[in-house]
Parts: C-alpha cells; structure tokens; sequence
C-alpha cells in the first residue's frame, strides 16, 4: 500500500551515496537523462545536521508528510539512522535522519557520532539546521567547521521562524549567511508548513541526475520493529528528567499477527533499579500510560488494532558496555 513503510529489509537496496549505475530501480522510473524537453529525473541522498533540538527530525516528519523520527525537547532524542522517502514526478528525495552530533560522555554516544559522520560522508546535500529563535553558538560553528570538508552540497536551514517576528528573522538570517559558505540560505517553519515545499525543490535542485533508487511505494527502508521501539522510547520519554532520557532503550522482541489484530512483545531497558521504579510509575501507572500514547501511534503506523504487552528491565550500565550495546541494536 502506497505509504505504508515496509514490513522488513529488502535485498540490494542503495546505500546513502552508493548507486549501481545500472538501469532504473525497481518502479520503472527512465535513466537520469529522462525525456527531450522535461527536467532530468535527479535522486539522492540528504540529510539535515545541527545542535541538539534544533528541529531536525520535526522538519524531516513534516518534508515526508508522516512521522517517521521521533521528536522530543529532550537532547540527543535520535539514535537510530532513520531513511525516509519523498517521491516526487521528478524526483526522489531520501532523507537521513541522524542522531545529533554531541560531546560524548559514553561508549554509545562515541558510536552514534561515528554514525552521524559516517552518514555526511555519504549524502549529496546536507542542511545545517539553526533555529530562528537562538543566537548563533558555538555549536553551530563547530558544526559549520566539519561540514567545510565534505563533498556535499551544504546550506543553511533556519528553523522555527514561527516562534520569531519579521525584524529577528531578519537579523537570524543574515548571523547565519556570515556563519559560512553556504549553497542557500533558507527559512523554514516545520509547525506552519511555511517554505516547506520550497526548501525540498532547493534541496532537490543539488541532487544528481539519477534513476529512481527506491520503488513508488517505499516510505521507509526500516523494519517496521525499529520504527516501533523508537515510538516507544518517545512516548517514555515524556515527563522524565535528569539523565534518565539517555537510560532508556527499547527492543522489540516478538510481533505475532492475530487476523486484525497485531500483538507486539517489547522491553524498555534502563540502567538503574532507581530508574525502573520511575518507568513503572506508581502502580505500574506511568507505563500504563506509556502503552496508551505508543499503541495509538502503532495502530495508525501499521493500520490495524494492536495489543502493545511493555515489561521494563535493567540492563546496568548499557550505555557503556559493548555487550549490552550489542544486544540493543547499537
């Protein structure tokens, strides 16, 4: 079903920044040259990069039109490579949503840099994303400093612009311009909607000209699992504090189709007993409620009723420990 992400890997699929160069992808789509008259097909990779919470995976959710990656005010929310696709007439967009680039303090956050600079070696375009409604840091210039290296085509995508009036935007636009070299500088809201579109024709424009590389009806490359346990770690997310956030870890163990019915087995994971006792809540209360919130986000990902069994487990120090990390899909 057009839409639907897909139940599990498929076999041969491009890499980010790898094409065969062979004929069209499976979908028929004609070679990059395309038909006298018409604009080249172009498709590739992108991705957007910055500052914890500067609103990457929200503006990647509002380009493909569904949720894909979770979002949270919580820092380092992502931690999966997420690949999602916007298909276009003329065009295939695949963005990649990476975990934020932060100073790591463990062996986890050590190994979800290497994923984020492994993904920006890979890509065709890539957009720094700063918010409209913070000062230009440090961060954003450190940030600005390692795209500098890279083949891919960079620009700067001023986010929030909802939160902010004409004069401040105005003033973002122009601190962000001296920031670096950028390909464009483009103001976006992901809330509103505003400049959505015209940030992905942009974006577009510096693609290859390529064949398709995914099938018309591929949203997203990922098991629907992965896509699962991050909606579960979202909803567990809300309403904790301190360091828990980065505790938390979901692996779904078993989904078992029951005619409309799919009953799903998962386990959060924590560090801590301490930390078990906040997950459960009282009376297992805050789970309950965490069961709620993900089962209706599951329900509407897959398009069936679903019975949503959570245990919560400690898993002590996990972040630190290759074996754990392993075993949770790190």
């Amino acid at each position: 079903m057009t839409g639907r992400p897909a139940a599990g890997r498929r076999d041969s699929r491009p890499a980010a920044g790898r094409r065969d160069g062979g004929g069209a992808a499976a979908g028929g789509r004609a070679s990059g040259g395309g038909e006298p008259g018409k604009p080249p097909y172009r498709a590739g990779f992108a991705c957007f990069v910055g500052r914890p919470n500067a609103g990457k995976s929200t503006l990647t959710n509002a380009i493909i039109g569904t949720k894909i990656a979770i979002t949270s005010n919580k820092p380092q929310t992502t931690r999966h490579i997420i690949r999602a696709v916007l298909h276009r007439p003329e065009s295939q967009l695949v963005l990649v949503d990476t975990p934020g680039l932060h100073r790591p303090r463990t062996l986890l956050g050590e190994r979800l840099n290497d994923l984020v600079r492994s993904t920006w070696s890979e890509v065709d375009v890539i957009g720094l994303c700063i918010p409209a409604n913070e000062p230009v840091g440090r961060g954003d210039r450190f940030i600005t400093g390692e795209l500098a290296e890279l083949k891919a085509t960079v620009m700067a995508v001023v986010t929030k612009t909802d939160l902010v009036d004409k004069r401040r935007l105005a003033e973002q636009l122009l601190a962000v311009s001296k920031l670096g070299e950028f390909a464009e500088v483009v103001p976006v809201s992901a809330v509103s909607g505003h400049q959505v579109d015209t940030l992905v024709d942009v974006m577009t424009g510096y693609l290859p000209e390529s064949p398709q590389l995914y099938p018309d009806d591929m949203l997203t490359e990922d098991p629907e699992q992965v896509l699962i346990a991050e909606m579960i770690r979202e909803a567990a997310l809300e309403g904790v504090r301190d360091e828990l956030p980065h505790s938390i870890a979901v692996v779904v163990e078993e989904m078992i189709p029951e005619g409309q019915l799919m009953k799903i087995y998962a386990d959060v994971y924590v560090e801590r007993s301490s930390q078990k006792a906040i997950v459960l809540g009282h009376q297992a209360s805050r789970l309950k409620q965490v069961g709620i919130t993900a089962r209706q986000q599951i329900e509407e990902l897959l398009g069936t009723r679903v019975y949503l069994d959570l245990h919560v487990r400690v898993a002590k120090e996990w972040q630190r420990d290759p074996n754990q990390l392993r075993k949770l899909g790190f």
